[in-house]
């Protein structure tokens, strides 16, 4: 705070020599000029002295027999003179504070926290149709309405909250996060367990329906595996009547699975020539605006950097300075060799299988090979499989097989 007063009313930085140089810090103590930072060299003295205390020296210095030189000045009452010159500074700088100011009346960024079921889209739809928009002025935003609006549009919403922070508005909700209880039906139509392709039963655990296959056996694809249709028998063995279930079983069908993929021999790549240009533009908000420019390059493709200045940014005011680097290239042909290949199909495979095991697909055996056809590089896999069946049907009635009967 001592330092800041002493700014604003300014001082300066003095050399004191000559006949007595400590009678004349002794006299300037017994007068209240305050001295500082004195440093000696020599039969040289330098230290600081205020703006008032230095008008006050003439008498000390007749009576001590030494000179002063002034080195330096320091604060406001030299400062301002300076500034005042430059007049397009202080214009800048005054115009600079209006902009802020100006700025801080409006809100520049709408941000949302807390939404899980309704987008943010949704969100801005119903902010816009309500009025709400970047760019509209503070005092015209009705929080309090404008949590009621929210929570009447959206049933979902259990509680919302808007606040204006600078020239950003958060608005937080709660969304109802109970679970949704479904009710399950009493009773089902049934349905069956089939195979979704060729195979031979692996292994086959029944929890509820009927089986109609044993492990070992060879099906096609479609044949019912675990029927729905569950027979109730009489004392004689007879069937009295059915009811229908959903079958579950947990049924693994070997089978063989074939995968297949080609590379083409040629290719195109991107070199580029080292050729730039480069083209700036303004953004505000939704709008871009630049000078308007002729193609640089006959083929080219284009980096954008986007920044803004840490003041607007602080303020949320979205206004964006960009640059924009076109890089001219040429299109080469090139031929991919044998590791080449090898290295891009392995991929594909390797990604085709991680797919197969995230179903829970179990691989007995592969067989892969790589080829040369006449334009392409050709991949090939025989893959003998344990795959869990999850296909189903509806179970077909038994006053259905009657009436075919």
């Amino acid at each position: 705070m001592i330092k800041f007063l002493k700014y604003i009313r300014g001082y300066l930085r003095v050399r004191i020599w000559g006949f007595s140089p400590e009678r004349f810090m002794n006299l300037c103590s017994n007068k209240g000029i305050l001295l500082w930072d004195i440093v000696r060299e020599g039969d040289v003295y330098y230290m600081n002295i205020s703006l008032k205390g230095f008008w006050e020296l003439r008498p000390v210095l007749r009576k001590t027999g030494t000179r002063v030189a002034v080195l330096e000045r320091y604060g406001l009452p030299f400062f301002l003179p300076r500034l005042l010159k430059r007049k397009v500074f202080v214009l800048g700088f005054l115009l600079a504070i209006a902009f802020w100011t100006l700025s801080s009346f409006y809100i520049w960024d709408i941000e949302l926290s807390g939404n899980y079921q309704i987008t943010e889209d949704i969100f801005e739809s119903f902010l816009k149709a309500n009025a709400v928009t970047v760019g509209m002025r503070r005092d015209s935003l009705n929080i309090e309405e404008l949590e009621k609006e929210i929570r009447r549009t959206f049933p979902q919403i259990t509680w919302a909250s808007a606040k204006l922070s600078g020239t950003k508005l958060l608005i937080e909700i709660k969304e109802n996060d109970a679970p949704i209880v479904v009710e399950r039906p009493e009773s089902t139509s049934g349905t069956d367990l089939v195979a979704g392709y060729d195979g031979i039963i692996a292994s086959m655990i029944v929890r509820s329906g009927v089986p109609k296959v044993a492990i070992g056996d060879t099906v096609e694809k479609g044949t019912i595996l675990v029927e729905g249709k569950v027979p109730v028998y009489n004392e004689d063995q007879t069937v009295r009547e059915y009811y229908y279930v959903d079958a579950d079983a947990d049924i693994l069908l070997e089978h063989v699975v074939t995968f297949t993929e080609s590379l083409p021999m040629e290719y195109i790549k991107k070199e580029y020539t080292g050729r730039e240009k480069k083209s700036h533009y303004l953004k505000i908000g939704e709008k871009t605006y630049k000078l308007p420019e002729t193609p640089p390059f006959l083929v080219y493709d284009s980096l954008m950097k986007e920044s803004r200045p840490l003041a607007l940014e602080k303020l949320s005011i979205p206004i964006f300075w960009g640059e924009v680097t076109n890089r001219e290239y040429q299109n080469v042909e090139y031929n991919y060799s044998l590791e080449e290949a090898k290295i891009l199909l392995n991929q594909k495979l390797i990604d085709f299988l991680t797919d197969l095991e995230e179903k829970g697909v179990q691989i007995i055996e592969k067989d892969v090979k790589i080829e040369k056809s006449d334009n392409a590089w050709v991949v090939t896999g025989n893959f003998l499989v344990r795959e869990p069946v999850s296909e189903s049907m509806e179970t077909l009635k038994a006053e259905q097989e009657e009436t075919d009967e």
